[in-house]
C-alpha cells in the first residue's frame, strides 16, 4: 500500500536510524521464532561474549544478530538442533547472503561471527567438532577513508563559535574528536575524572575495556575550560553524574547527538559531505602521519589492537606524498 500523500518509500529512502530500528525488530522477531534448542545456545553464546570475552556492545550486538541469521537459516534447512550445524550449512548460509547482494565486508564479519560461535559451541560440548574452523570468507575491500585537508579541518572546528552552552559543547566535540582521534563511543563515555588538565591528557576506555592515555592540544584545552566554566554548569542536573559531555536535559551525551553535530559541521565543506565522527578520526590519523608521527605511536593513540589496522592511513598519506613528489621533484 502506498504511503499517505505520496508514493511508498523504499528502504533506502528511510532515515538511517529508522532503518536500523527496523533491522533490530526483524532480528528480534527472527530470534523469537527460533525453537528452544536453537534459541538457548544463542542466549548462552551472547552471555559468554559479554561476561567472559568482554566484547564491546557494538560487537556483541553484531555477532548476536549474525548468529541469529545463521540459526534461522539452519532451521529453514530443516535443522531442529545445534548438532545439525555443519560446514556445509555455514557455506550455504554465506552463499545465500552473497546471492542477496550482501557486501564483502559484511560477509567477512558474518563468517567471523559464525567461526566464533562454532568454536564456542565446540568448547562447551554443543558440537562434536568445530565445524567452522575451515570456513573461508571473502576478504573485505579496503577502501581508503575520506579525510579533510588540514585547512578544511581547521575551518570546520573554528566555524563553531559562540558562548551558548550548546555552541561550547559542540565546539568541544569537534576539538576532541579531531584533536585526539578517539572514537565517538570513547568520547561520550568520558567522565570528569578522565581529564587531566595539567598534563592535557585524557584517560580513554576503548574496545574491550582497554584503557589508554591520549594527549590533547592547546585549542582543545581552551574549549574544554570554556565548556566546564560556562557550558556544563548551565545544563547540569542530578542525572548528570560525572559525565563530561551532556545533552540539553543534563544527561550524558549520546552517540547519535555527537554524530549529528559532526555531520552538520562538515556538511558545507568540499569533500566533507557531512562527515561522520569516524571521518574525523581518519582525518586525525592521516594528519599525524603526514606530520611525521611514528606509525606505532599513532597505533597507540588510536587504540588499534593490530598495526595492520593503522597501516591503512599510510596509503592515504602516500597518495599525498606522491602528489607532492610529482609536483616538486625535477626528475619526477
Amino acid at each position: 500500500m502506498a504511503a499517505r500523500g505520496g508514493s511508498e518509500r523504499s528502504g533506502a529512502d528511510l532515515p538511517s536510524h529508522r532503518r536500523r530500528s527496523e533491522r533490530r525488530l526483524d532480528l528480534a522477531a527472527a530470534r523469537a521464532a527460533l525453537p528452544t534448542p536453537l534459541r538457548q545456545p544463542l542466549a548462552d553464546f551472547e552471555r559468554a561474549l559479554r561476561l567472559e570475552h568482554n566484547r564491546s556492545p557494538n560487537t556483541l550486538r553484531a555477532y548476536a544478530g549474525d548468529v541469529t541469521l545463521l540459526l534461522a537459516y539452519l532451521e529453514r534447512q530443516g535443522g531442529t538442533g545445534l548438532a545439525e550445524l555443519t560446514l556445509r550449512t555455514l557455506r550455504g548460509w554465506l552463499a545465500e547472503l552473497q546471492r542477496a547482494g550482501v557486501s564483502r565486508t559484511t560477509l567477512a564479519r558474518r563468517a567471523a561471527a559464525g567461526r566464533t560461535f562454532t568454536r564456542w559451541a565446540f568448547e562447551h560440548g554443543l558440537l562434536p567438532a568445530d565445524v567452522g574452523e575451515l570456513l573461508a570468507s571473502p576478504r573485505p575491500h579496503r577502501t581508503l577513508p575520506s579525510v579533510l585537508s588540514a585547512a578544511d579541518a581547521a575551518a570546520v572546528v573554528d566555524g563553531l563559535d559562540g558562548a551558548e552552552p550548546q555552541q561550547l559543547r559542540d565546539r568541544l566535540i569537534l576539538e576532541l574528536l579531531y584533536g585526539t582521534g578517539i572514537r565517538v563511543a570513547e568520547l561520550v563515555g568520558l567522565d570528569l575524572g578522565d581529564v587531566d588538565r595539567t598534563r592535557r591528557v585524557l584517560r580513554v576506555v576503548g574496545k574491550g575495556d582497554k584503557q589508554r592515555t591520549v594527549p590533547y592540544g592547546v585549542p582543545a584545552g581552551q574549549s574544554l575550560c570554556r565548556w566546564l566554566a560556562d557550558g556544563r554548569p548551565a545544563w547540569t542536573t542530578p542525572e548528570s553524574g560525572q559525565a563530561l559531555l551532556l545533552g540539553r536535559r543534563g544527561r550524558r551525551l549520546d552517540q547519535r547527538t555527537a554524530r549529528a553535530v559532526v555531520n552538520r559541521a562538515t556538511a558545507g565543506v568540499d569533500g566533507g559531505g557531512g562527515l561522520s565522527p569516524h571521518g574525523l578520526r581518519h582525518t586525525a590519523a592521516t594528519h599525524l602521519l603526514d606530520g611525521g608521527a611514528d606509525l606505532r605511536a599513532v597505533q597507540e593513540l588510536l587504540g588499534h589492537a593490530s598495526l595492520a589496522t593503522t597501516q591503512i592511513y599510510t596509503h592515504v598519506s602516500m597518495d599525498r606524498l606522491r602528489r607532492s613528489f610529482d609536483q616538486a621533484h625535477p626528475r619526477a
